[in-house]
């Protein structure tokens, strides 16, 4: 699992909202006034470091500071396929930077800014967004948007899409620029008490968005609460839901929006710690007491102590890793679907033969089960010192090397896939043929 994250503890610096200073500002759009802000746009943009391939723009006004008697300049630029600027120039100072949906917002005295966006190609300040949500790839057709404000690394919106409900927090570089990390996370994720508290949507329809996925999932849950758990740096998104049955899920939700997956919460602890919501620990230990029973049946004496989901194997079975409170090996559970189906557990220095690798236990806990079947076909002077899976071959023999504790050259140990069974031990001396031979130190000098 992918690292989690979210804007939650970023200290947001509140922009104001309006360039500062003293300046004469004109409202109609003069040749002139374009003229000018043509000229100057090449240089502010690099001065500013904008993203900015510059399609129109205009010097809004200019005046002297009363205070520090510098000169100031205001231009607003728009820009192709981003977001419309408006720079202020104070007099050698690298540009000032204000995106025109930031100049959109009301001032305290509930008045627009005499500096707000007028070039046509800025008419929609919010449309500039459009460009930064679909490269995070969450489908937004923007019905609303606004500036929050900004740090001296972030510029953070709030936009409601009309596609995907509850509303998002868009964070983007200060200035924004699409060559720099975008994320847009749900506004779910954050308090209303938050200063990136969401206002475009309130917080039935932020709820109403997470059940949405509860409903899409199939499951049966009425919901008592619920809660957003983080995003990954892959854009998935996960929340946790709890039943008022008991029960309780963490919904996967994909990077276009839509419903990946439900994950029980006895099953969820690998995901950025697990449920918080929902009591597991009954659920658990009936789980245990479940594959405790699976596992005997299959012939694998198992007391679970704990357990690890795996992804379904090919043939549909369900695939479990297995820890024992009654042996030091644990093994990895294949547990049938239908009753047609066999299940098998498979120890963990025979399990990669079939496809998993063991996590929870080590494989060297389970070499007193490839000595005693090296006995089996014979061989009982090698203690099993080290083991590795070499393959199955194209026609169904696998092949397992193992080193013996006395340092002399060991095996190949060959194995029918189906019924799984050791079927003939290989020195290493006569192996070099089986996928480039013996490799375990000891071994190579066969």
């Amino acid at each position: 699992m992918r690292s989690f994250g979210i804007g939650l503890a970023v200290t947001l610096i509140l922009s104001a909202l309006a360039p500062q200073g003293a300046f004469a500002a004109g409202a109609e759009i003069t040749k002139e006034a374009r003229a000018r802000g043509m000229a100057a746009a090449p240089g502010l943009v690099a001065a500013a470091h904008l993203d900015c391939q510059v399609a129109d723009a205009r010097m809004i006004g200019e005046g002297t500071d009363p205070k520090t008697k510098i000169k100031e300049s205001l231009y607003e630029l728009a820009c192709a396929g981003n977001e419309g600027m408006v720079l202020q120039q104070s007099g050698s100072n690298a540009p000032a930077s204000f995106t025109c949906l930031q100049m959109a917002e009301l001032g305290a005295d509930g008045k627009k800014s005499n500096a707000a966006c007028t070039l046509p190609g800025n008419a929609d300040p919010k449309a500039g967004l459009a460009a930064y949500t679909a490269k995070v790839g969450i489908p937004c057709t923007l019905d609303k948007a606004r500036a929050i404000g900004q740090s001296p690394t972030n510029a953070v919106f709030e936009v409601a899409c009309h596609e995907t409900p509850g509303g998002f927090i868009l964070m983007t570089s200060a200035p924004p620029r699409l060559d720099q990390p975008v994320t847009m996370n749900p506004c779910f994720g954050y308090p209303e008490d938050s200063n990136l508290a969401c206002k475009l949507t309130d917080r039935a329809a932020q709820s109403a968005a997470v059940d949405a996925l509860v409903t899409q999932s199939g499951k049966t849950c009425a919901i008592k609460d619920r809660r957003f758990i983080g995003a990954t740096d892959s854009h998935k998104i996960y929340y946790e839901v709890a039943c008022q049955d008991g029960k309780g899920y963490v919904l996967e939700q994909a990077a276009n929006g839509a419903f990946s997956k439900a994950i029980d919460c006895v099953q969820a602890d690998s995901i950025a710690g697990g449920c918080t919501l929902t009591d597991t620990r009954q659920a658990k230990t009936e789980q245990d007491s479940l594959y405790s029973k699976l596992a005997k049946a299959a012939g694998f004496n198992c007391d679970v102590s704990g357990y690890a989901p795996l992804p379904v194997s090919e043939d549909g079975k369900e695939v479990v890793e297995l820890t024992c409170s009654n042996r030091p090996d644990g093994g990895i559970g294949l547990f049938a679907a239908t009753a047609s189906q066999k299940s098998d557990v498979f120890d963990c220095a025979h399990s990669e033969l079939k496809g998993f690798r063991c996590s929870l236990t080590k494989a060297d806990a389970a070499y007193p089960h490839l000595t005693a079947e090296l006995k089996t076909l014979g061989k009982s002077t090698c203690t099993v010192s080290n083991a590795r899976a070499v393959g199955v071959t194209s026609s169904g023999e696998g092949y397992i090397e193992v080193a013996c504790s006395d340092g002399l050259p060991g095996y190949m140990i060959e194995f029918a896939m189906s019924p799984f069974a050791p079927k003939a031990p290989i020195p290493c001396s006569e192996a070099h043929g089986i996928n480039g031979g013996c490799t375990l130190a000891g071994n190579k000098k066969g």
